[in-house]
């Protein structure tokens, strides 16, 4: 073989050689096509994923769940009712007691702390997930009471034409002590304080020049509002405007639930107000947790029936998602957005995507908590349950 017969086969050779890398190369770009297509494809199938049916891991069938409330307190749910409280754990064992007496109790959770409060009465309860805490008496009926992450307790007291705005240690010593009149600064319709204990915002409804308005006062009983009058350091008046509900999720934000809309307030030591918003249509239903705060707004009858929309704690808006179906409780259980109506339930996560919708076998659904990724503690007419999602 001469020289160029020997070029023309390492040419040849050659040739082949690359269609066949060619060949290989393609070949695995379309499996590794294939590969991630299939990931995404299961990725997706498990994000948009709506789960219908769930299993009971365990049950409490002879738990009273008919005269008793509950709220979520750390890791476990607490139970009251008109002769005492009691924390559950996640397998529905009782941890502690605290027995009392009261004809309206009414509770109020702060991370591990919480507070249980005879309304319209004297007497409150500071409980922490550990145990109880200590009482409380105060010297006028309690209209509210709010608590701190440190057990702090702030309370709104009846007197009269008068109202006290309270401040309480975990010992039941006074901190400080505010009155107000009806008159001026107006009637208390909701009171939120900040996580730290330092801030105590107040809602107010008055009556300037025959038209219902409202006015919202901080008071800092921290450094900032010592040298205040009153320890007032904020006020903002919305005239021809109800707030009827105050939300304080971080020391640096509180939302306020105004009946056209919504504010928010920033700033640990004097709250500024930096958004002021007005929504399209009428607010049905607000829902909130330390991280986030939700409004349900009655939507457009041609397409959804509700619009359900999550804010952060700045007030920008995370998802909005119309629905259709009827609710008799919203609220937000650590990672989900929980909805029920008699025995059917609907959950979304905190991208408003639907993850859960299902009927109940135990009956009407009185509460539903979320207590870890997966474990659910549901409340029914028969009891208590603890679930899992399948």
């Amino acid at each position: 073989m001469n020289l160029k017969q020997n070029d023309k086969v390492v040419k040849l050779n050659t040739g082949k050689w690359k269609r066949f890398t060619q060949i290989r190369v393609k070949k695995s770009l379309l499996i590794f096509g294939a590969v991630i297509l299939l990931a995404v494809a299961v990725i997706l199938g498990i994000k948009y994923h709506v789960y219908h049916k769930y299993q009971v891991v365990s049950s409490a069938e002879n738990e009273d769940t008919q005269s008793a409330s509950y709220i979520q307190l750390g890791d476990g749910l607490l139970k009251y009712g008109d002769d005492g409280a009691s924390l559950l754990s996640q397998s529905e064992k009782v941890v502690w007691n605290q027995t009392f007496e009261m004809s309206n109790p009414a509770a109020a959770v702060r991370g591990e702390k919480a507070v249980i409060y005879d309304k319209k009465g004297t007497d409150m309860y500071i409980l922490g997930k550990d145990g109880p805490i200590g009482p409380v008496e105060t010297k006028f009926p309690v209209l509210q009471a709010e608590i701190t992450e440190k057990g702090a307790v702030a309370a709104v007291l009846e007197d009269g034409e008068k109202t006290w705005i309270n401040y309480y240690a975990t010992d039941g010593s006074t901190i400080a002590e505010n009155q107000t009149r009806v008159d001026n600064p107006g009637y208390p319709l909701d009171m939120a304080v900040s996580p730290d204990g330092e801030i105590i915002a107040v809602s107010y409804l008055f009556v300037d020049n025959g038209d219902i308005s409202s006015r919202i006062i901080f008071y800092n009983f921290g450094d900032e509002g010592q040298n205040k009058t009153d320890n007032i350091v904020a006020e903002f008046t919305y005239k021809n405007t109800v707030v009827p509900q105050l939300i304080y999720l971080t020391n640096q934000s509180a939302v306020a639930i105004r009946d056209d809309g919504y504010s928010v307030f920033r700033g640990a030591g004097t709250p500024k107000k930096e958004v002021n918003e007005k929504t399209d249509s009428e607010i049905v239903s607000t829902f909130y947790n330390d991280k986030y705060f939700g409004l349900v707004l009655k939507g457009d009858d041609k397409k959804d029936k509700y619009q359900m929309e999550l804010y952060d704690p700045s007030g920008r808006k995370r998802f909005s998602k119309g629905f259709d179906q009827e609710y008799e409780s919203i609220s937000i259980s650590r990672e989900m957005i929980i909805m029920h109506h008699d025995d059917q339930v609907q959950m979304y996560n905190l991208s408003g995507i639907k993850k859960f919708d299902g009927t109940m076998e135990e009956g009407a659904v009185k509460n539903l908590f979320q207590v870890s990724s997966k474990r659910y503690m549901m409340i029914s007419e028969n009891g208590i349950n603890t679930i899992t999602l399948k």
